[in-house]
């Protein structure tokens, strides 16, 4: 479990809109610290859940599939175990299949579509992990033959949004680590 230095708002004196937050994060996870610790901060939680999570991730152009796919991707990248647990089931939710969350754990791209590899790809330049991340000719005319560049734009903020809140997530001790997780460090252990 995470040990984050900063003080958690236990579920019963949390503002009742948090509280099903806090229940599926819980349900899902095992853990709600991220919402006990944020929730100190409304405005900054009202960002993560309305303003991000309710209106661009699960709104906007982009097709909720690509944005799954995404979001999982970045979370096998980075390590983060919380993360990992929400986001498998997301990605099953939006329509892909066990094989293919597996596959995305070993890098093997070809259970995927044209559009959902360029997706992938794209996300593995926006992680954390890849400092030297681009969009480069090739990888743009893939997106761009599934994608509008609006598209592109959207579905690379929301990578860069969920990318961001892993750091200070990561940074803040508020989720749990995979034991591969690159952001591990001596003083804040894999297993937490």
């Amino acid at each position: 479990m995470s040990e984050t230095l900063l003080t958690r708002i236990d579920r019963d004196r949390l503002e009742p809109d948090w509280r099903s937050a806090w229940d599926t994060l819980h349900q899902l996870t095992g853990s709600a610290t991220f919402i006990e610790v944020f929730a100190q901060a409304p405005q900054v939680l009202d960002f993560v859940m309305d303003k991000f999570y309710a209106r661009l991730f699960f709104g906007g152009a982009v097709e909720q599939r690509y944005k799954q796919l995404a979001r999982l991707k970045l979370s096998l990248l980075h390590g983060c175990q919380t993360c990992n647990k929400q986001n498998i089931p997301g990605a099953l939710a939006a329509g892909f299949t066990r094989q293919q969350v597996d596959a995305l754990i070993t890098a093997d791209n070809a259970t995927f579509a044209p559009a959902e590899r360029a997706v992938i790809r794209y996300a593995e330049q926006v992680a954390l992990t890849n400092m030297d991340g681009r969009l480069t000719p090739e990888l743009y005319s893939e997106l761009r033959a599934h994608f509008s560049e609006a598209q592109i734009l959207e579905l690379g903020t929301v990578m860069a949004v969920i990318a961001g809140m892993a750091k200070l997530s990561f940074v803040l001790d508020v989720v749990d680590r995979e034991d591969y997780c690159p952001f591990a460090t001596e003083a804040a252990p894999a297993s937490c």
